[in-house]
């Protein structure tokens, strides 16, 4: 059985920056399967600052995010996945030209593109506008003068939307009359409802079978992971935390806890150890968030709780005997009461050895040009090159990619590592010169695979 998600939106249009990243975080740490911001203004300096703002919630959250903009070429929904955005939402009231829907699916693939369509009729629900959408209308014609629609034959809706490699519809403003049910079940791909819940019951939208998730603004503040546990003890299947095992199979110390060491999920720097009796392992399945038992106060301890400095669970696995817990975690702030990001950090005993760690070292180096970036230093190449400009920089990317190809044709492996070396220095340079940094690299590819 498929999941179903419950997915916020954010009308994005007036809002500050920080506001739209501070809700998407929110909304990410309170358990949302996915987000759905847009603003379809068509004003461009309005849509520049939009997608800007897109941008930054990517870098800033790692649940999929649904971008709904203006769209009229395709070169609109480049920009759009350029953001980091995994699909984009098109608002058919507002395209003029259809086949932008088919060249993007082509092009981005046939699970990027959704179609927003209003389900609301001039005098009742599912009434002429909800069929408007499916006129045969030629490319290039307003969409908007489809009036012949009200006629057309439900399977052209079907029919249409396969045709354009659309991955599925969102569809907003839902009264849920037979009518509204039969042009859900006549769609022939998966719906989203976006609703706020005021009218229409949760429970009740997901029971279509068609319907493979709500947009909402209604959990704002809320927690979302409960509200999934209550769907899934009414038998809805959704994306929560549970166990693989039950806590009576752990092998517990001699006061009836279990160890746990704690990692950052991306670099698996270890953070910290501690201890969880059966009430803080359920606490930690059910919110999300680490919880332990404290040995000293003898109490519940929610990591973060006075300090902000929250756990994350992004994974947690047992060791071979059942008497460790690993858990893989997004640290905000320092794990350690002491201020440091890592309790670990008192050597003992140090041996000499080569600490590079050639998964992360492409980052280092890039903090490292970025450092120079944020505070130059006199007789820096790095300053050089940022000093000279974008077109400096450009050059020498260009002529290290020369270097590279000469030096491939040499059997002699080498002086190809020394450039492609230079290339990526030089390449770095550039990233940070535009705004981009190794996140949004390695998520471009990641979307590839």
């Amino acid at each position: 059985m498929d999941e179903k998600k419950i997915i916020p939106y954010l009308n994005a249009e007036n809002e500050l920056e920080e506001s739209v990243i501070a809700k998407s975080r929110a909304y990410e740490e309170a358990g949302a399967d996915e987000l759905f911001l847009y603003n379809f203004s068509a004003v461009e300096k309005e849509q520049e600052a939009f997608l800007k703002t897109i941008k930054a919630v990517c870098r800033e959250v790692e649940i999929p995010v649904l971008i709904g903009c203006h769209v009229n070429r395709f070169e609109d929904v480049k920009k759009a996945f350029y953001t980091g955005a995994a699909r984009v939402v098109i608002s058919w009231a507002k395209l003029k030209n259809r086949e932008v829907i088919k060249e993007a699916s082509a092009r981005f693939g046939m699970d990027k593109i959704l179609i927003l369509l209003d389900a609301s009729g001039e005098n009742e629900v599912g009434g002429p506008s909800a069929l408007e959408p499916f006129a045969p209308i030629e490319p290039g014609t307003d969409s908007n003068a489809g009036v012949q629609a009200v006629s057309a034959d439900r399977a052209t809706v079907a029919a249409f939307l396969k045709e354009s490699g659309a991955a599925g519809v969102i569809l907003k403003h839902v009264t849920l009359t037979d009518k509204v049910k039969k042009l859900i079940a006549e769609c022939g791909l998966p719906v989203i409802i976006r609703d706020s819940l005021q009218r229409n019951d949760m429970e009740e939208l997901l029971s279509i079978n068609d319907v493979v998730g709500v947009a909402t603004n209604y959990y704002e503040n809320k927690d979302i992971r409960r509200i999934k546990r209550t769907l899934k003890e009414a038998g809805f299947a959704v994306n929560t935390f549970e166990s693989s095992l039950e806590f009576s199979e752990f092998k517990l110390n001699s006061d009836g806890l279990i160890p746990v060491i704690v990692q950052d999920y991306k670099t698996s720097e270890v953070l910290m150890m501690a201890y969880m009796n059966e009430e803080a392992f359920r606490n930690t399945v059910e919110s999300g968030r680490m919880t332990y038992f404290s040995r000293s106060r003898q109490k519940l301890w929610l990591k973060g709780e006075t300090s902000g400095h929250f756990q994350f669970v992004k994974e947690l696995k047992i060791d071979c005997d059942n008497d460790t817990l690993l858990a893989k975690v997004k640290q905000i702030g320092a794990a350690c009461h002491t201020g440091s990001r890592s309790c670990f950090y008192t050597d003992l005993i140090n041996k000499e050895y080569d600490t590079v760690n050639p998964l992360t070292v492409l980052e280092e180096v890039y903090g490292v040009i970025m450092d120079r970036k944020e505070h130059p230093k006199e007789g820096s190449y790095t300053n050089y090159l940022f000093d000279k400009g974008i077109d400096k920089i450009l050059k020498k990317c260009g002529e290290e990619a020369t270097e590279i190809v000469i030096a491939a044709k040499n059997p002699d492996s080498e002086e190809l590592k020394y450039e492609i070396s230079d290339f990526l220095y030089h390449m770095m340079v550039l990233m940070a010169q535009c705004g981009l940094n190794w996140d949004d690299i390695v998520k471009e590819l990641a979307h590839r695979r």
